[in-house]
C-alpha cells in the first residue's frame, strides 16, 4: 500500500502552492491555467497501476487500492438494492438470432466457419474485407483490407493500442469531456497527461477554438468520440474538418472513437461522418469501430481500427502484443452481418429511439432537465432543478432509496483536475438501451419515490 506521502490523490496541506506536494513533489489539486498545468506532473513517478487508476477515476486514496470501474460499481449497486439498472450501457436483450446462430454454427462445425484456434493477428481476412466494403459502401472511403483494417478485441483494445502508439511519454493528450473512462487510464499508461476540453449543454457541440487553445508544445494526440458518449452529439463534417486541419497544422495524431456510428437517430442535427472521409485525415487519423454496439452483442468484444497503411501499421506494433487475436467464430459472424444485416440496423435504431423518448419524457416529468440525444445509448440530465446534491451523491440516493441506477457524468471527467462547481458535476447519465418495460418501471419509481427521497436529504 502506498504511504500518505506517496498517495497520488493525497489532499494538499494548507498553504502549499499549487503544483507542489510533500517535499516539493507535485500534487493533484485542480488546475486553472496552462502555466499551472505545465507545472503539474502528478503521475510521472507513480507505478503504472496507480497512474492508470487515477486516470480512470478508480483510485481509492484512503486505502491505496484500485476500485472497480464506475460501470461495475453501478451494476453492483443495482443488484444490491434491486434497482432498475439504467447505468451501465449494455442492452438487456440479445443480438439478432440469425447472428447468434452464425457464431454458434461456426464454433460447432469447422466446415461452416473458421477453426477454433488462433485467428490471424490482424483479424480474419473475411472480416477485414467486410469492414473495408462497409466503409466504402457507406462513406465512399476505399480501404485496403490487408493494410488498412486491423481487427481488435473490442473497441477498447483499439483505443488502447492507438493511444499507446501515438501518445508520447511526457506529452499531453487532448479530449472533449465527459469522455469514455479508458482514455484517462491509457493516456497515463503511455506516460502522457490527459487534458479535457468541456462540452457544454444544452447542445454539447465541440468548441474547436477551445480545443486549439488547449494545444501546447507537449500535445501529441487528440481523442475524439462521435457519436459522443454520453451526450449523444454527432459531430458535423465542418467540425471534423476543422479538427483535422488543427491536427495537421500541429502535427498531431487523432483517434476517433466511432462505436455508436450505427445508432444515429433521424432527428440528429447532422448525419454521422467517419473522420476518414474528411480531406487530409489519412495523414493524421485512425477510426475505431465496434460490432458490440452495432449488433447489440457487447460481450463478443469484436472491434477494429482503420486508417492509412502507415498509421494502422504503427497501431499494430502495439496491438499484436496486447491480446494478439480473439474469437474467430465471432469474427466470422460479424463479417457475415456487415455484408447483410437483414434489416437489423434500422429496426434497432427505431427501438432505441422509442426508448430514448420514453426515458426523456420520464426524466422531464420528474423535474430533471433532460438533454436531447442524437445517437447512442444515453440521455444526460441536469439534476440542478430538483437538488443541490452532486451528481455522485444523487446517484447514490437513486440506487439506495429510489431503486434506479444511473451514472454520474463527473466520473467521466478528469476528476483530479475538476472544479467542484463545474456544471459537468451536476449531470447524470441514464441508459435507454433497455426493454421499454424496464425503462417504464424506472420512470415509475422515479416519479413515485424521488420527491420523498429528496425531502429526506
Amino acid at each position: 500500500m502506498l504511504s500518505h506521502a506517496d498517495d497520488p490523490v493525497a489532499p494538499r496541506p494548507a498553504g502549499r502552492p499549487s503544483g507542489a506536494g510533500p517535499d516539493g513533489e507535485p500534487d493533484l489539486s485542480p488546475v486553472e491555467t496552462p502555466a499551472e498545468r505545465a507545472a503539474l506532473r502528478p503521475l510521472d513517478h507513480r507505478p503504472l497501476w496507480a497512474r492508470a487508476a487515477v486516470g480512470a477515476n478508480t483510485y481509492d486514496g484512503a486505502t491505496g487500492t484500485v476500485t472497480p470501474t464506475i460501470y461495475e460499481r453501478t451494476t453492483a449497486a443495482a443488484l444490491r438494492h434491486e434497482a432498475v439498472n439504467l447505468g451501465q450501457g449494455f442492452p438487456d436483450r440479445e443480438g439478432p438470432d440469425w447472428l447468434l446462430d452464425l457464431a454458434a454454427r461456426a464454433v460447432a462445425d469447422p466446415q461452416v466457419g473458421p477453426p477454433n484456434q488462433y485467428a490471424p493477428g490482424p483479424g480474419l481476412p473475411a472480416l477485414r474485407r467486410a469492414v473495408a466494403a462497409d466503409v466504402d459502401r457507406r462513406a465512399g472511403v476505399v480501404l485496403d483490407p490487408e493494410q488498412q483494417v486491423l481487427v481488435t478485441t473490442g473497441a477498447t483494445e483499439a483505443i488502447t493500442a492507438a493511444i499507446l502508439a501515438f501518445a508520447r511519454p511526457g506529452g499531453e493528450v487532448l479530449t472533449f469531456e465527459p469522455h469514455y473512462d479508458s482514455y484517462g487510464a491509457c493516456a497515463a499508461l503511455a506516460g502522457a497527461e490527459l487534458v479535457g476540453v468541456p462540452l457544454r449543454g444544452p447542445d454539447f457541440r465541440p468548441d474547436v477554438d477551445a480545443l486549439e487553445a488547449a494545444v501546447t508544445e507537449r500535445t501529441t494526440m487528440i481523442l475524439l468520440n462521435t457519436p459522443h458518449n454520453p451526450t449523444g452529439t454527432v459531430f458535423s463534417a465542418e467540425e471534423l474538418r476543422r479538427i483535422v486541419d488543427l491536427a495537421r497544422r500541429h502535427d498531431l495524431r487523432i483517434m476517433c472513437d466511432e462505436v455508436y456510428e450505427r445508432l444515429v437517430f433521424d432527428d440528429a442535427a447532422h448525419p454521422h461522418r467517419t473522420i476518414l472521409s474528411i480531406p487530409g485525415a489519412e495523414q493524421v487519423a485512425v477510426a475505431v469501430g465496434s460490432a458490440g454496439k452495432s449488433f447489440s452483442v457487447t460481450g463478443w468484444k469484436v472491434g477494429w481500427i482503420t486508417g492509412s497503411a502507415t498509421l494502422v501499421n504503427q497501431v499494430r506494433g502495439v496491438k499484436q502484443f496486447l491480446s494478439f487475436s480473439s474469437g474467430p467464430a465471432y469474427q466470422h459472424a460479424v463479417a457475415e452481418g456487415l455484408a447483410d444485416d437483414r434489416g437489423f440496423f434500422t429496426e434497432n435504431v427505431a427501438e432505441l429511439a422509442a426508448g430514448r423518448d420514453l426515458l426523456h419524457r420520464g426524466l422531464t416529468e420528474a423535474g430533471l432537465r433532460a438533454h436531447h440525444t442524437e445517437a447512442g445509448y444515453f440521455v444526460v440530465a441536469d439534476i440542478s432543478p430538483v437538488t443541490g446534491l452532486s451528481g455522485e451523491a444523487f446517484c447514490r440516493l437513486l440506487a439506495e432509496e429510489v431503486g434506479v441506477a444511473a451514472i454520474p457524468v463527473s466520473t467521466l471527467t478528469i476528476q483530479h483536475a475538476a472544479r467542484p462547481d463545474d456544471e459537468l458535476q451536476k449531470l447524470v447519465r441514464f441508459a435507454f438501451c433497455k426493454r421499454h418495460e424496464t425503462i417504464a418501471e424506472g420512470m415509475r419509481r422515479l416519479a413515485e419515490r424521488l420527491p420523498a427521497a429528496l425531502e429526506r436529504t
